[in-house]
């Protein structure tokens, strides 16, 4: 990396005023993404359900960054082809981060990104499955996304990335630990981090499967499904004093610990203030 440090001095001036004007429909392209996830969380929200979206952040790539990244692929800023080859062989420029509490929020945000018509998604890399090396676990897009820019229509690579707050905070500290090092982190700091990482994960794991059981539905013994299937009959029948009396000597006083039975769901709702 410090090979290509201060590399803009050494491109042409009328590139670099090229990639300030050029970099702008990009800046629209965040942003637009960026309110769209939003509207994605407070539609959740809204509705009374839960968002497994917690935040959302972008940027586009600062240019002497994206200087650095284009001389690693070989492109040659004196030929005519060079700003054509910088949007096709960088994928990156517009970047978006997504960050979840739980995995299974991450899954849920996977699916609901690939879905959407205005986002068409050419890769998916999946690094919770495969993490890299360091440790690294996220799930990767790279997409297209088209914006109008004044009376241009420009369809713009993009990348988002959905994390979990843990994995967050540890990508966020592994990479300013690379810029401090100039990517040269020292081994033993490598391992730390490969460390730090696993026990990131292991966190999270136990999080999302502490989540899942609390999110599962009790489950009632034989008896009171039996007890709920003849408060149903009965009150189809309209018989509702019986009905109201068996409700009254089962289920009165409890139905806090039973609504996320699906079943006794049905028959509260149904009954409602009747049986109270």
């Amino acid at each position: 990396m410090s090979q290509t440090k201060n590399i803009d001095k050494h491109i042409p001036k009328k590139v670099l005023n090229r990639l300030v004007s050029m970099l702008a429909p990009y800046e629209q392209a965040v942003d637009e993404i960026k309110l769209k996830i939003k509207g994605i969380k407070y539609g959740f929200l809204k509705s009374g359900r839960y968002s497994p979206i917690e935040f959302v952040v972008g940027r586009v790539k600062k240019t002497d960054s994206l200087l650095r990244k284009a001389l690693l692929r070989e492109i040659d800023f004196t030929q005519d082809d060079w700003e054509k080859r910088l949007c096709e062989e960088i994928t990156d420029i517009a970047g978006i981060r997504v960050v979840c509490r739980y995995i299974d929020d991450v899954r849920e945000v996977q699916q609901l990104l690939m879905e959407r018509e205005d986002l068409v998604v050419h890769e998916m890399k999946d690094y919770i499955s495969n993490p890299k090396e360091s440790g690294y676990r996220s799930i990767h897009i790279i997409g297209s996304y088209t914006v109008y820019y004044g009376n241009e229509k420009k369809v713009l690579p993009c990348e988002l990335q959905i994390r979990t707050l843990g994995m967050n905070f540890w990508a966020t500290n592994e990479h300013e630990l690379r810029y401090k090092y100039d990517g040269n982190i020292p081994t033993d700091v490598l391992e730390q981090l490969h460390v730090a990482s696993t026990v990131t994960n292991q966190l999270d794991e136990l999080m999302n499967n502490l989540r899942q059981e609390i999110m599962t539905p009790a489950e009632l013994d034989s008896d009171l499904e039996e007890k709920l299937e003849e408060i149903f009959s009965l009150y189809v029948k309209q018989d509702f004093d019986s009905a109201a009396a068996l409700y009254k000597e089962h289920f009165s006083g409890y139905e806090e610990a039973f609504l996320e039975n699906p079943k006794f769901r049905m028959i509260n709702d149904l009954l409602g203030k009747r049986l109270r």
